[in-house]
């Protein structure tokens, strides 16, 4: 069962956080820093307090076993663009112990209804290539590339 998080729910929240973090830091060593100080885990608490953002948990057997951090952005009207209205979604975990199992599947079909229901068209996400699964199972419920960052370095 997918819901908004609970204060409460919020330390097992930093737990999956953590494993995103591990998950980074071996993909991309050059980038993420290792371990997951006070910084991090206090973070998960302002995002449940601010109105912009939400938490979403997913549970077995009473059991947090995913989690989705969103947060609902307004981009005004540009010279170059229109407004939109973007869900974005920042933060995405399934226990490894869970996974395959449906939670990812539960996570984004309440997303997805919490998005409609407060008006956004869709939602947006952003992932690591080297985290392949991911980009696989974002593929498969639905995701598609519109943009992509590339990098190059100086040497050479």
């Amino acid at each position: 069962m997918a819901r908004f998080a609970k204060k409460e729910d919020l330390e097992r929240v930093n737990e999956l956080r953590r494993q995103v973090n591990d998950t980074h830091v071996q993909g991309r060593p050059d980038i993420f820093k290792p371990g997951f100080g006070r910084e991090m885990e206090e973070l998960v608490y302002a995002m449940w307090e601010d109105t912009d953002k939400n938490i979403i948990v997913a549970e077995r057997d009473g059991v947090i076993c995913g989690m989705a951090c969103v947060e609902y952005v307004t981009k005004p009207e540009s010279p170059y663009s229109l407004e939109r209205k973007i869900y974005h979604i920042t933060e995405f975990c399934v226990d490894k112990a869970f996974r395959r199992q449906g939670v990812g599947t539960e996570l984004f079909a309440f997303a997805r209804q919490d998005a409609r229901e407060k008006g956004y068209p869709g939602m947006e996400l952003d992932v690591w290539e080297f985290n392949e699964a991911a980009v696989k199972f974002y593929e498969a419920v639905g995701f598609r590339v519109y943009r992509r960052f590339l990098e190059c370095g100086v040497e050479g």
